[in-house]
């Protein structure tokens, strides 16, 4: 039988936009089709097994709780978390998890953040806040839909992909039209919603990859995705009419 083992980063600290759906959805598409998932946790001043997780998921969380988990990422974890998606494990992270996986974020008061630098990109606080719907055009799996409620500006240096186009909301930091990041196997964003059980391609994407580490290539075994399929539809059709 295959197996996942996901990892859950701080989820007592980064997790205040229900970001645990993202979770939930990997995690029951992974055991319709019979794949047993070990869902493991990891916050302040605990080790992560480098051998042993194959989905990384990173969310949301407020600058005061950024602060923390920043300085507990420095040194040992940081190396692990480059090694891991080396190695080719996937990370998703989201809002928060995402500024801390690139060089830095900059709040407006206080000091600079230090990241790990998995993203070749850096955060800043911004004035405005961005909230509403949001579509990224991505040229794997289609289209994302989802919704950002963030007021941080990111922005990728020369060499970084971006995860997509964003064609509904702000993007990294409305300007430069480019929504999140990729880095190899590692993925981040603004997307919340959550991301992951309003888009099932996108889900079965990272879960493919995810069981690639320790399995090799999987063909995973269709679903009857016509309830979510249609769902998809209608967000991305209502995100685009309210442009």
């Amino acid at each position: 039988m295959l197996d996942l083992h996901i990892n859950f980063l701080y989820p007592d600290l980064m997790n205040i936009y229900g970001d645990r759906g993202n979770i939930i959805a990997m995690q029951q598409r992974a055991a319709w089709r019979g794949i047993r998932v070990h869902v493991h946790t990891t916050t302040l001043g605990e080790p992560l097994d480098a051998a042993r997780d194959d989905f990384y998921f990173f969310g949301g969380g407020q600058d005061r709780q950024q602060i923390s988990v920043a300085r507990d990422l420095q040194g040992a974890k940081a190396e692990v978390l480059r090694a891991a998606v080396a190695g080719g494990a996937v990370m998703l992270s989201i809002c928060g998890g995402f500024e801390l996986l690139q060089h830095y974020y900059q709040p407006y008061a206080g000091e600079r953040l230090p990241g790990i630098g998995l993203f070749d990109a850096y955060s800043m606080a911004g004035s405005t806040r961005y909230i509403g719907n949001v579509v990224v055009a991505t040229d794997f799996v289609g289209e994302l839909v989802g919704f950002e409620n963030h007021s941080g500006l990111t922005f990728l240096n020369p060499g970084c992909r971006p995860l997509g186009r964003s064609m509904v909301g702000a993007g990294n930091n409305g300007r430069d039209g480019q929504e999140g990041a990729i880095a190899g196997t590692a993925y981040g964003c603004w997307v919340h919603g959550s991301l992951l059980p309003k888009n099932p391609r996108f889900t079965d994407y990272l879960l493919a990859q995810a069981l690639h580490r320790r399995h090799g290539a999987v063909a995973l075994a269709a679903l009857d995705d016509a309830t979510e399929t249609a769902a998809h539809a209608t967000a991305v059709r209502r995100a685009h009419a309210t442009r």
